[in-house]
């Protein structure tokens, strides 16, 4: 029996949603406070994916600009109708959540991708488009019930038809469901489907965290009324323990196969060093078949699994990305963010050609801000990542060097700096907005390579001066600072490359000639 290994998508990119255009399918996922937004990516057997871009990669589509960590852009949903290509999401703009819907479009899933089309009178979040055969276009989403909330974070799904010639909501809104699981709270992540001559409704219920999970209900009109199963919740790992390898199963999007079989996208994650989740929440694929008019996930096992029977679909496998990213390109690579919209001259892959140059912002990473970072996803438990930096700092306020970041209180650092007339290496530890120096060692070169290894929660720094001669600068730190479930938020941890001022002006940049990550046995 052939087999894939879950998650299809490791690190952060949860919310997955997905549709299928004759042979080929699209997955989009959410991506908060990090810009370019919501990656797209591209996959002929469900199994192997390929970015190929993101829907919002221009400024004037997406304004983070003091956007607070863990929020921004949640839960986008992907469609095509007659040629089109529809995503719809949500911008939640501030701590308050404060929050505004909006859709794009696109004839290339790879783009460009329109403007934004923001929505009026679309409260809640996760947004969702659905197009029925008579021609209407329905949006659904999650809002309180008019009559009131019965217990805490209790909402309800909603629906109102679309106009898409006057792109906005027309007519009577219609409250569609509640959920099955009482006062399990945050109802929210609809999707609509039409199977059968049935309109199916599959949302999220029980928040994003442990107690996670999926539900149905469906009807023979599409405003209702909804009945639910008496199978639900279809799919969740809430009884599985906090020892269970995937947790924190929901959120999921299906879609059918040219070949009649049926598979479901879902967010998850992987604990590890005890009920840690520094990769954030990634993107798992499970089999469903139908059965009594109503969807049994997994058959006979009731779960996703780390190792699943491949579909039946020809694999199909994209050129294996490289390790390292040497730069040598006019634009970065689709696997790099920036913390929010990235503002100012502060980044260059030609001021010299074959380094990415940082120049030194005043504003830092220790903000929520837009700093000079540039950064990926951690996607794997045990990972190496290293990288070559010139750096000559000209003042005590000047620093460079690579974070493990986890938000802007959580953090660690290991970068360059000048003390008095010495320079030094230094790791520093940022846990709830306190940095702690795990360790200092003085350099006599402005060339400096750095490295971080990572055994589990166990991570080990290194430095030198000469290729390969590496140092210890610290091991067997305790990672799990990286993780949610210490940091709060909804985000998984990033690396990356960074240069600060630290609060004034400067002229000073950081050439960094290589960057290299990858994943270690697991």
């Amino acid at each position: 029996m052939k087999t894939f290994k879950n998650p299809i998508i490791p690190g952060f990119y949860p919310d997955p949603s997905i549709c299928r255009v004759g042979d080929d399918y699209y997955l989009v996922t959410s991506s908060f406070e990090y810009f370019p937004g919501v990656p797209i990516f591209h996959s002929k057997d469900l199994v192997n994916w390929k970015q190929i871009g993101h829907v919002l990669d221009r400024p004037e589509q997406l304004n983070l600009d003091q956007t607070p960590n863990s929020r921004g852009i949640y839960a986008p949903t992907i469609r095509y109708h007659d040629g089109t290509f529809y995503m719809i999401t949500t911008f939640v703009v501030s701590k308050e959540g404060a929050r505004r819907n909006f859709y794009v479009t696109a004839t290339d899933p790879a783009g460009p991708w329109s403007d934004p089309v923001w929505l009026e009178g679309a409260p809640g979040i996760d947004p969702s488009l659905f197009f029925d055969d008579d021609g209407k276009v329905y949006y659904t989403g999650n809002r309180k019930p008019p009559s009131g909330r019965k217990y805490k974070k209790h909402n309800e799904i909603w629906l109102q038809e679309l106009d898409l010639e006057k792109k906005q909501l027309v007519g009577p809104t219609y409250s569609l469901w509640d959920g099955a699981l009482k006062n399990a709270h945050a109802q929210e992540a609809p999707h609509l489907y039409k199977i059968n001559g049935w309109y199916y409704l599959i949302i999220a219920e029980g928040g994003t965290g442990h107690t996670h999970a999926v539900t149905i209900a469906r009807s023979q009109e599409v405003t209702g009324p909804y009945e639910m199963t008496e199978t639900n919740p279809i799919l969740t790992h809430r009884h599985l323990g906090n020892h269970h390898p995937i947790v924190n199963v929901g959120h999921a999007d299906i879609v059918e196969t040219q070949h009649g079989d049926w598979w479901m996208v879902a967010l998850a994650s992987r604990p590890y060093g005890g009920y840690y989740r520094n990769l954030g929440r990634e993107t798992f694929l499970v089999p469903f078949i139908w059965e009594d008019g109503w969807p049994i996930v997994n058959p006979g096992k009731g779960i996703i699994e780390p190792e699943m029977e491949f579909p039946n679909l020809p694999e199909h496998k994209w050129p294996a990305l490289p390790y390292a990213d040497s730069f040598e390109s006019e634009q970065l690579d689709d696997i790099w963010n920036f913390l929010r919209t990235p503002r100012g001259d502060f980044w260059s892959l030609t001021d010299r050609p074959g380094y990415l140059r940082l120049k030194a912002k005043q504003e830092t990473i220790m903000e929520e801000e837009n700093p000079a970072f540039v950064g990926r996803r951690q996607q794997h438990i045990n990972f190496l990542v290293q990288t070559v930096m010139e750096f000559e700092p000209k003042a005590e306020h000047e620093t460079a060097g690579i974070v493990l970041l986890q938000n802007h209180h959580f953090q660690f650092r290991v970068e360059v700096l000048l003390e008095g007339s010495q320079t030094f290496v230094r790791l520093v530890r940022r846990e709830a907005g306190e940095d702690d120096i795990i360790a200092k060692e003085q350099v006599d070169h402005d060339k400096i390579y750095l490295k971080v290894e990572a055994q589990g929660q166990d991570y080990t720094f290194f430095y030198t001066t000469k290729p390969f001669d590496w140092q210890v600068l610290a091991e067997n730190v305790d990672g799990r600072i990286l993780s949610t479930d210490l940091a709060g938020g909804f985000i998984g941890a990033y690396i990356g490359m960074y240069c600060s001022g630290n609060g004034k002006d400067t002229a000073n940049f950081a050439d960094f000639d290589w960057f290299e990550y990858r994943g270690l046995e697991e």
